[in-house]
């Protein structure tokens, strides 16, 4: 072969491999469009399932935008990459999914793949529900056909390049996305095998409570370890759980069905609509996530721990009583001005005694937690309470605190109700949620 000839093939070689990847990167052929489906033809029993699923999946809580009609699509789903805007999963056969087969709804599910053969943006966790069965998937798809269509058309996803590239996921899938139905393990009993199809599958819990790496995917050998949603901390559920008492079935259990546990706290930000969408679930499958989750825990404690726990918490409550201020007082102006605006705006309801009153701080994974958002948005934006603690609800301070007085605020709390070093970088997480606020 002459020099000149070696050249020009040795020049051509990484445009033939390119084009060899972008053929096998686009090789998922685009499934023909199907006549819309009728309502009436799905039976009423898989319908129901395929309900109770969702509520599962909350595939509602993504699916709807802020004042949207349900399942239509357009909430922004913030990533380190830029915003993904869910898309509309009515049955409207120009801009949701009327057009789409069982089959091509499973290979979406499944495999990340929508109609047309191209590849889905992870923010839709198909890396979990490539573990659902075919007949879940079946009454999830009858469900979602059953519904209103509703003609809409989500905002262009804002990623930044290349995140956008669509073409490139084909190569994250390669590194990350291991596809198959969930396996039961045969030494587990029947109850956490079922918890854990619901958590690793339609739950995608993973997905939140566990920590990302540098390109978005979750990191299995971290698996709840703690992660972030929407700017909030997503706790561990593993041994690693900030929990001052470790988790036990029927607690979680009682935070799954209500939002709410009374040795724990109550669910906000993005966990308060999951919760309010189990809330309508089996006691079967919630219990059975219970036995799941609580094999994740650290060793429980003895009552007698436990006690200690709580009475050492129940300690550092604030008295009901005017003037009342607690034993330990700070020694520095900042922890100070602390004490004093949670004299002023918190210790009335953060206070001993009365049974409708909040969990100890000194309880809460939120006060425990290893940065200081959930409390940050908690003070500027308060609680709205879960459909089962409906009576716990708490007003937001953004408007009445000065950001100085939120950071020697979060400072105080950090002191007083544990023995926790204090948070970093307080102050421009108070600045970064004013700016948004």
């Amino acid at each position: 072969m002459s020099r000149s000839r070696r050249i020009w093939t040795l020049a051509a070689l990484p445009a033939a491999l390119l084009v060899l990847a972008a053929a096998w990167a686009n090789r998922h052929p685009e499934i023909p469009s199907a006549v819309p489906a009728e309502a009436s033809q799905f039976d009423s029993d898989l319908v129901d399932l395929g309900e109770s699923l969702s509520g599962i999946g909350a595939c509602e809580v993504c699916h709807t935008s802020l004042g949207g009609a349900p399942f239509a699509g357009g909430r922004a789903l913030p990533t380190p990459f830029g915003v993904v805007y869910s898309t509309n999963i009515t049955p409207d056969e120009r801009t949701g999914i009327g057009g789409w087969s069982e089959s091509a709804f499973r290979r979406a599910m499944r495999q990340g793949v929508d109609r047309q053969g191209r590849h889905l943006f992870p923010a839709f966790p198909y890396d979990h529900f490539t573990k659902v069965s075919d007949e879940d998937i079946q009454a999830i798809y009858a469900f979602l056909m059953s519904r209103e269509p509703v003609s809409f058309t989500a905002p262009d996803n804002e990623l930044r390049f290349p995140f956008n590239v669509r073409m490139l996921l084909a190569g994250w899938k390669l590194l990350f996305f291991e596809s198959g139905e969930f396996e039961p393990d045969p030494g587990r009993s029947e109850e956490w095998n079922r918890g854990a199809y619901l958590a690793e599958g339609l739950g995608h819990c993973g997905a939140c409570h566990s920590p990302r790496n540098i390109l978005g995917a979750v990191s299995r050998r971290n698996s709840y370890d703690g992660g972030d949603a929407e700017d909030w901390h997503a706790p561990a559920l593993n041994a690693n759980s900030p929990a001052p008492i470790p988790w036990d079935q029927f607690q979680l259990v009682n935070y799954l069905f209500d939002g709410w546990d009374a040795e724990h706290g109550i669910a906000a930000g993005p966990m308060a609509p999951v919760s309010n969408h189990l809330y309508d679930q089996s006691e079967d499958d919630i219990f059975a996530l219970g036995a799941y989750f609580e094999s994740w825990q650290r060793d429980s404690l003895t009552e007698i721990e436990k006690q200690s726990v709580v009475d050492r918490a129940r300690s550092l409550d604030w008295e009901s009583a005017p003037g009342y201020l607690p034993d330990r007082i700070p020694g520095d102006a900042s922890t100070m001005n602390g004490m004093e605006v949670f004299r002023d705006q918190c210790a009335n309801c953060h206070k001993r005694g009365g049974e409708q009153l909040p969990v100890s701080l000194a309880l809460t994974s939120t006060v425990n937690a290893p940065d200081p958002r959930n409390v940050i948005h908690i003070v500027f934006d308060g609680i709205r309470p879960t459909r089962g603690a409906m009576q716990r609800s708490m007003p937001g301070q953004g408007a009445s605190l000065a950001d100085g007085d939120i950071v020697d605020l979060l400072k105080y709390l950090r002191w007083h109700f544990t023995d926790l070093p204090p948070w970093e970088g307080v102050a421009e997480h108070v600045a970064a949620k004013r700016a948004s606020w």
